[in-house]
């Protein structure tokens, strides 16, 4: 898997020396900040077959059990501390996620990710103005990376990106963000359930199970829900027909 991963990443990096990978956890929770990770992976990384080997269990994080995403994790963090590779986990707080909307909030995450990755290597990434496409752009760009974005094209968004559909289980880059990105926020609602222990944070990580669900009803909402969601699910709520009421 690693290698097909490996090489769908090769034909964007062209004449770049990285790729950076981007993906996000917890778009669709009720509760929690949403959480973006940008992993950058450089040419030398994809020639060699030790470094590809030792993270050769990577895939959507979606497709991988707990245990697997954090020993993944923990190789990536060794990774990153030897210098192979580097990554930076971007958070929107429920604050944020009110005040711009789930998508705003996703894409001031991936920003705040890629910023990091951007500072620290030096990627002098390409702004927006500049399109991407894989037969090379003009003598003024002067970037060494290219941003693969799990999903859909991002509108109004400072960074020049390809958007991949469903890149999380395409691509090498993003797979690994997808990894940074869950555990990341994982580790976080395990921490909320801790100062929030009645609504069970710890195992559905904010989203919509019947256990939140039920906790919702009997203990309300939290100061960590997200007030908009829970109104779009109220909404969405079948409401009994008066006859049912009696």
């Amino acid at each position: 898997m690693i290698g097909v991963l490996a090489e769908f990443d090769k034909p964007y990096m062209r004449s770049k020396r990285f790729i950076v990978g981007v993906d996000e956890a917890g778009r669709g929770a009720l509760a929690g900040d949403v959480v973006a990770a940008a992993v950058s992976i450089s040419d030398k990384f994809y020639e060699d077959n030790s470094l590809l080997k030792s993270l050769e269990k990577l895939n959507d994080s979606k497709k991988l059990s707990e245990e697997t995403r954090k020993e993944l994790f923990k190789k990536l963090s060794h990774l990153k501390q030897n210098g192979v590779l580097d990554f930076e986990a971007g958070i929107a707080t429920v604050e944020e996620i009110e005040k711009f909307n789930i998508l705003g909030a996703t894409k001031i995450a991936m920003r705040r990710a890629l910023d990091a990755v951007n500072v620290r290597g030096n990627l002098s990434l390409a702004n927006s103005s500049m399109p991407a496409t894989l037969f090379g752009e003009g003598g003024s760009d002067l970037s060494r990376a290219e941003v693969l974005i799990d999903g859909i094209k991002l509108k109004n968004f400072p960074y020049r990106h390809f958007a991949i559909v469903k890149g999380d289980a395409s691509s090498l880059a993003i797979a690994a963000a997808s990894i940074v990105a869950k555990v990341t926020r994982d580790e976080m609602m395990e921490k909320l359930a801790l100062k929030y222990p009645r609504y069970g944070f710890e195992i559905h990580k904010g989203y919509g199970t019947p256990l939140h669900l039920q906790n919702i009803l009997i203990y309300g909402a939290s100061q960590v829900h997200r007030p908009s969601f829970l109104k779009k699910l109220r909404d969405e709520t079948p409401k009994p027909k008066q006859a049912e009421l009696f």
